[in-house]
């Protein structure tokens, strides 16, 4: 084996072209009637920090579901997937999901991927150092609109690893097109798949106590969006002026997070400025929770075959292997 001198970084930044018409998308978002927020600029080095903060909350149960359920069954994992594959970590965040499942997989490579780039290079860094013959890459990107991968990652037998339920951030349309956009990148190689968690329907307490802790980390979560977006638009928010909303829509099965006016207040950002009433709210993150059959089907819809699946001992939670 070949002794690594460390994880090598590629960064995709968008070009100054990109860099407008995502300014501009956002503004379009905070003019609209509902107005709403895209939930990836909830991250970044401190929202990072505070998502994994989150995780630790006994109140937050995915994380610690997802766990348990990738070690009771990480060996029935390895069979599905089979020998060495690429293991291509999206949203890798601190890369502890994929650290757990190593020793079954066996990895020939590992990629993580991140819109938070330089909270990934501190977390691959030391992982690094831990697992020193495995060849590690870090990419710095924005997936959510597009997955580009380095020339280094050869197509065949990538499996993805999309954990956390991260799919119910995307509305069901949407995350048909990202499935599917997934499976493309593995088409026409030898091997490849993609194993996914998902949060499946549950009481509605439940739900509602983990996206609204009692610590109130996820309002500081929810609230650090604001930050992101002086930073990116040049707008003068002001933390103090908003509050934390979470609650359940029954009808669309989605956990919704708001930000909520606590007067009413005036926003400015270079050329554009809009006035919100208090208790008026900014839409800034869903997050679907689905029933098994109906994500299976998804899954097939989206091009994948031979689904597997794992549950935990109370259905909360669930993992699914998908051939292409």
């Amino acid at each position: 084996m070949t002794l690594q001198t460390g994880p090598t970084f590629f960064s995709f930044p968008a070009d100054a072209l990109a860099q407008e018409a995502e300014v501009a998308a956002v503004v379009a978002g905070l003019m609209a009637e509902a107005p709403r927020v895209s939930p990836k600029y909830l991250y970044g080095p401190l929202g990072s920090r505070l998502f994994d903060a989150i995780t630790e909350l006994p109140e937050y149960y995915p994380t610690r579901t997802e766990k348990a359920l990738l070690e009771s069954c990480r060996d029935r994992v390895a069979r599905a997937t089979g020998p060495a594959p690429k293991l291509i970590d999206l949203g890798a965040g601190n890369c502890e999901k994929a650290r757990s499942l190593f020793d079954a997989l066996k990895p020939a490579q590992y990629v993580a991927v991140d819109i938070s780039a330089d909270f990934l290079r501190q977390s691959l860094s030391q992982l690094q150092r831990d697992f020193p013959h495995l060849e590690m890459l870090g990419v710095g990107s924005d997936f959510s609109s597009g997955l580009r991968l380095p020339d280094a990652v050869s197509r065949d037998n990538r499996l993805f690893f999309y954990p956390g339920s991260s799919i119910g951030n995307f509305t069901p349309e949407q995350a048909l097109t990202f499935l599917a956009g997934i499976r493309d990148h593995c088409v026409g190689a030898h091997g490849g798949g993609l194993l996914i968690g998902v949060d499946l329907i549950k009481s509605e307490a439940l739900l509602q106590a983990a996206y609204d802790d009692a610590l109130g980390v996820t309002a500081a979560f929810n609230l650090n969006l604001l930050n992101n977006l002086n930073a990116l638009i040049g707008s003068n928010f002001s933390v103090a002026d908003w509050r934390h909303r979470a609650l359940f829509n029954v009808e669309a099965s989605r956990i919704e997070m708001h930000l909520e006016a606590r007067r009413d207040l005036g926003v400015r950002w270079p050329g554009g400025a809009r006035a919100f009433r208090q208790g008026q709210r900014i839409h800034t993150e869903n997050s679907y929770k689905y029933a098994l059959a109906d994500f299976k089907a998804l899954l097939e819809r989206a091009g994948f075959s031979r689904i597997q699946s794992w549950t935990d001992d109370n259905n909360w939670f669930a993992l699914c292997h998908a051939a292409i």
